[in-house]
């Protein structure tokens, strides 16, 4: 028989196995902690199968396995709406494959985008040298958002004719 967590337990164990392996979900899209929370919102979005039980509510390892996985997902920048299609389907087995190999998935961060379109009018703008602002349908921000965007990645400001004061 395997074994059944309860909601609390399959938060602590998710979380201690993402500790242990140094899990954590890539550019801030996640907390650094799984809730009981989380598990009941991955559950809303479909990202995690229903649980067994009438009022009691129990978890399989196939859930734990399923939660591992949205994390790994996650470490590598991937959105809810991809990891969901990544695990759409996915049995038992399978996930624990996924876990245990997670060096022989071919995830790329640009797979979390969708195709450009012949309908798009990118635009790019130079941020610093190192840095570009994208936007895939034409648009651009506001000079002072702009100005703050260079401010926060380093970049000294340049006066503009507007900013210098004749004597």
């Amino acid at each position: 028989m395997s074994k059944s967590y309860s909601l609390e337990e399959l938060a602590d164990s998710v979380q201690v196995w993402c500790e242990e392996h140094r899990v954590l979900p890539a550019n801030g899209q996640s907390a650094e902690t799984i809730t009981e929370r989380t598990i009941r919102y991955y559950r809303t979005i479909g990202l995690l199968d229903a649980p067994l039980g009438g009022y009691v509510k129990s978890f399989t390892e196939k859930h734990r396995l399923q939660l591992l996985a949205i994390r790994l997902y996650q470490a590598l920048g991937l959105p809810l709406r991809k990891i969901r299609e990544e695990l759409y389907g996915k049995n038992e087995e399978m996930l624990r494959e996924l876990i245990r190999k997670p060096a022989r998935r071919k995830v790329h961060a640009l797979d979390a985008f969708e195709p450009a379109s012949a309908a798009e009018q990118w635009t790019v703008v130079p941020l610093t040298e190192e840095f570009l602002l994208v936007s895939r349908q034409g648009r651009s921000l506001p000079s002072g958002v702009l100005l703050k965007l260079k401010e926060a990645l380093g970049q000294p400001q340049s006066k503009s004719s507007a900013d210098v004061t004749k004597n």
